[in-house]
């Protein structure tokens, strides 16, 4: 069956955990190495990680591409944000034309870069622009409906977005891609995350809701009542991950909650981004617990929850640099450290091949 075919039932019971005896023929090689025991630190978890999810001493990171989701969101004309919606569309063609911040650091990385337009208001025209070939339009609808007035979307349009992503990085995996990065845009996006956040986890709304793109404490104290009210007004079932999606989701987030489960469906690594890209995680996670083996937290954001939710996930960030910009620019970055960890576990002789004692 192609992959085109299938439903999300299909696609979870497809994804099989990680085998542990990989992981544990690499914690061997590891112990060989010619250093102290695990004298990298952590460099050695990502290592043996990624030689799990690949079954292979020989793990590679050569192909890399960052996806980005992007979306709008109703909720946005509610005052939670700084910017006006308009900046949505208009970043779109920015990460075409090539100049963002992910941009620049996925050139660093040597990652692509797609973007996904999953519901963004404006029709963008990306034949008569520079690097259209790059957007892929599979628009769900231009923008949710804002959830303080009912649901987000209704649970077909949530299956259609995680359906969507799944295919989308389906079909880079099928081309030979070895690592996905999430990334995200659209306006107002922090507070549909945070609510996905406050309701799987279960934390505090003072917790969970951050400043997003900067909103000053009037702006934050209503950015949390918003979030209050939208939870209370529509039930969302914390158990049930497409309800928690359509109730109080974003169709991006559902794009990043496929291709996650896409990665993990193909036996790839995933690097997970900041607040949004988690939200979809946590998406993905509740649909099929498995997909935890795949994850790799780029980043922890200096937005407020972010680190609850990896917290929630398990998951330790390889970088916490201050970061908020989402895009993809933290989970892109990481890769680097990841690419040299693996470098590390690959070209560091052992304690025989340098004929020192100790080993």
């Amino acid at each position: 069956m192609s992959t085109q075919e299938l439903t999300i039932e299909e696609i979870i019971k497809g994804i099989k955990p990680v085998d542990k005896s990989w992981v544990e023929k690499a914690r061997d090689r590891t112990t060989q190495l010619v250093m102290p025991t695990r004298a990298l630190g952590r460099l050695h978890d990502m290592a043996e990680q990624v030689c799990g999810i690949q079954e292979t001493l020989k793990p590679t990171l050569d192909r890399k591409a960052v996806l980005i989701m992007a979306g709008d969101h109703g909720v946005a004309v509610d005052g939670v944000s700084a910017y006006p919606q308009e900046v949505t569309g208009a970043m779109v063609q920015t990460f075409l034309a090539g100049g963002a911040g992910i941009n620049a650091i996925s050139r660093h990385v040597n990652a692509d870069v797609w973007v996904v337009d999953m519901g963004i208001i404006p029709e963008v025209d990306a034949g008569v622009m520079p690097g259209g070939d790059r957007l892929i339009v599979r628009k769900v609808k231009p923008g949710t409906d804002s959830f303080l007035r009912g649901p987000a979307m209704t649970r077909q349009n949530a299956e259609a977005s995680v359906l969507e992503g799944f295919q989308q990085a389906a079909k880079l995996f099928a081309a030979g891609l070895d690592v996905l990065g999430t990334g995200d845009m659209g306006i107002g996006n922090t507070t549909p995350s945070a609510a996905i956040g406050a309701v799987i986890t279960g934390a505090d709304l003072d917790v969970m809701v951050g400043r997003g793109t900067g909103v000053d404490d009037e702006g934050l104290r209503q950015k949390r009542e918003v979030v209050r009210k939208g939870i209370a007004l529509n039930q969302p079932d914390q158990g049930d991950g497409l309800d928690v999606l359509a109730k109080v989701g974003g169709f991006e987030i559902g794009g990043i909650a496929g291709s996650i489960l896409a990665a993990a469906f193909h036996h790839c690594p995933v690097v997970v981004d900041g607040f949004i890209s988690t939200a979809g995680a946590l998406i993905a996670t509740s649909l099929c617990p498995l997909v935890k083996d795949y994850l790799i937290a780029g980043h922890c954001s200096e937005e407020s929850g972010h680190r609850t939710m990896l917290e929630h996930l398990g998951l330790k960030p390889v970088l916490d640099l201050g970061m908020r910009l989402g895009e993809g620019t933290g989970g892109a970055l990481a890769m680097s450290i990841i690419d040299g960890a693996l470098k590390m576990f690959k070209e560091v002789m052992t304690f025989e091949e340098a004929g020192v004692p100790g080993g």
